[in-house]
């Protein structure tokens, strides 16, 4: 570029002629200050079609800039094409300190990813979008939707349209079930239900919901079923109340005594959307806790036709449509509740910060507001890390769905320990409605989505994967990481005792959930954390013997040392009996 620039992005049209030959799919971005040394900016798989792609990133300088072209889209034959390349640039550049973590390489998706899931023991991501890779729109009754996985370790994005299950999976419902697979229920074909096994690498059809939904939650259970209630974006409006799956039978049963009337939000468009989105939480003895979004919060039973019963209101706060709630110690029943807004959209959203501990079921909760974030926040996500830190990203200020315009860039980052918040570096992509941030294997947390609008300016097909502090060294450069040699097993029951051999000395460890996310609602993560006894280099830690604690299902199993370094995890299977 005959000198240095301040680029924090690349813009591809394909061909415009009649011909498709030549899309660049799988590729690889790379930046240089001297053509020699070259640092990745981006990699991915584009969209196989005509439109104008767009990869940004975190700004670097750079003189050169070249696309890797790794595949055709269309795997039509060996060619590549362009019509134009561009590239974007900044008149500032001030180099990002990693004291406050570094938003890294951005990853391109043939879709528009508003829901996504880590898979057990190989740490891809499952993403989905609807029976378009773009748009949503009519998608009711398709039966089809479109998929993609992205793989951290080989770097690899692979696409499949899924049309077995007759499911358009766009709005679901997410848990992960016991033995880890993503359980996807409703959505635009809103009786439905679809189970991802990551062993055959298949989707299967469940049986449908006793009620049809949309925009409901669902958790699973200290027991392995799985819980649903809400959801009057489709199917019908009201009366959507809560109903149970079993592994056992294969079959939803109804909960007469586990109304959602009590959780609805007074929002100003009615039950269309005051029953959306619940903070549901299994906890003990098959009971389900509903921290949110409404400001009362509830308690389920779920044994015989169900019950419910208030657990009181969420001290000062409101109801906080479209704002998040995090376990972050599920051995205390300590649970982070940020931002939100009193309707789903069209008025400001809040910075309130509040932890909600919970004890026995049916119990009155104990809400404390904490303090506030920086920023006030909707459509934003929240990620406990393995040290008990919560990454709190995007969002607008004011939300309205497919809309950038109030988008907050600066992350915050929640310390338990200090009951506050501090600035993270901030985000190089809006990520509003229908965007998910997930912890990975490895510690760092992928942030991705937004909008799925057809031909709106709003569609984010990326990512960027988020290193924090704990990578790095004081003077930036990266800390060398604890790693677990071996574990004595990795498929426990509750109670059990785990025996790790790592390869130095570490201090502490912790049990992460592997988590799903859509809506900026995830009701699998949750943290537990373990202290060891130590012989050597040979830890023994306990698993809670309480399974609505230690919730059946897939979990990450990090170590630390003593300057908080976390150890790439093991996946541990916990089952309850």
């Amino acid at each position: 570029m005959k000198k240095t620039y301040n680029v924090n992005g690349l813009t591809y049209l394909p061909r415009q002629d009649e011909v498709n030959n030549g899309n660049i799919g799988q590729h690889t971005i790379q930046v240089s200050l001297d053509g020699q040394t070259w640092t990745t900016t981006a990699i991915g798989t584009y969209i196989d079609d005509k439109s104008l792609k767009t990869t940004p990133w975190t700004t670097a300088q750079a003189r050169y800039v070249r696309i890797v072209a790794q595949t055709e889209a269309g795997g039509r034959g060996p060619w590549t094409s362009a019509a134009e390349i561009n590239i974007l640039s900044t008149a500032t550049y001030a180099k990002p300190s990693t004291s406050l973590g570094i938003w890294g390489m951005t990853v391109d998706f043939p879709i528009v990813p508003a829901a996504a899931a880590v898979l057990r023991d190989s740490g891809k991501v499952l993403m989905w979008s609807s029976y378009k890779p773009t748009d949503f729109g009519g998608g009711a009754g398709s039966g089809t939707t479109d998929t993609a996985t992205y793989d951290p370790v080989t770097g690899t994005v692979s696409q499949r349209i899924v049309t077995n299950t007759q499911h358009d999976m766009f709005c679901p419902g997410i848990s992960l079930d016991a033995l880890g697979r993503p359980f996807v229920t409703g959505g635009n074909d809103a009786a439905k239900l679809s189970i991802y096994d990551p062993n055959a690498n298949s989707w299967i059809a469940g049986p449908n919901m006793q009620i049809q939904r949309g925009y409901q939650a669902s958790a699973t259970l200290s027991d392995g079923r799985i819980f649903t209630i809400g959801g009057s974006w489709s199917g019908g409006e009201g009366n959507k109340n809560g109903e149970v799956w079993s592994p056992a039978t294969n079959t939803w049963t109804l909960l007469g005594g586990c109304p959602v009337a009590p959780m609805l939000t007074a929002d100003a468009r009615g039950v269309y959307r005051a029953d959306n989105h619940g903070w549901l939480f299994g906890w003990k003895s098959g009971s389900v806790f509903q921290a949110g979004p409404s400001k009362a919060m509830n308690w389920y039973t779920t044994s015989g036709t169900g019950a419910q019963k208030a657990a009181g209101l969420r001290s000062t706060d409101g109801d906080a449509m479209n704002g998040n709630a995090v376990m972050y110690d599920a051995a205390r029943g300590k649970i982070l509740t940020v931002g939100g807004a009193p309707n789903y959209q069209d008025n400001p959203a809040t910075s309130n910060a509040f932890i909600v501990t919970i004890g026995a079921p049916g119990t009155t909760a104990s809400p404390v507001k904490v303090g506030s974030m920086a920023n006030a926040r909707a459509f934003h996500n929240s990620v406990v890390m393995p040290d008990g830190k919560v990454l709190v990203v995007g969002g607008e200020s004011y939300p309205v769905p497919f809309s950038d315009d109030t988008s907050i860039f600066a992350s915050e980052l929640f310390n338990p320990a200090t009951s506050s918040f501090t600035p993270a570096n901030p985000i190089s992509v809006p990520r509003t409605y229908h965007s998910w941030a997930l912890l990975l294997p490895d510690a760092t947390i992928i942030s991705g989505g937004g909008g799925l609008c057809g031909g709106c300016a709003t569609n984010h097909p990326n990512a960027q994967i988020y290193s924090p502090a704990y990578l790095f060294n004081a003077d930036g450069s990266k800390a060398a990481r604890p790693a677990i040699n071996s574990v004595s097993s990795t498929n426990v029951v509750v109670g059990a005792r785990i025996s790790i051999t790592m390869n130095r000395a570490v201090t502490s460890f912790s049990l992460v959930r592997f988590g799903s996310a859509t809506h900026s609602v995830n009701t699998d993560q949750r943290r537990i954390p373990l202290t060891p006894t130590v012989s050597g280099l040979t830890y023994t830690v306990m698993v809670p013997s309480d399974s609505g604690v230690a919730l059946p299902g897939s979990w990450m199993l990090f170590a630390m040392d003593s300057a908080g370094v976390p150890s790439v995890a093991k996946t541990i299977l916990i089952r309850s009996s």
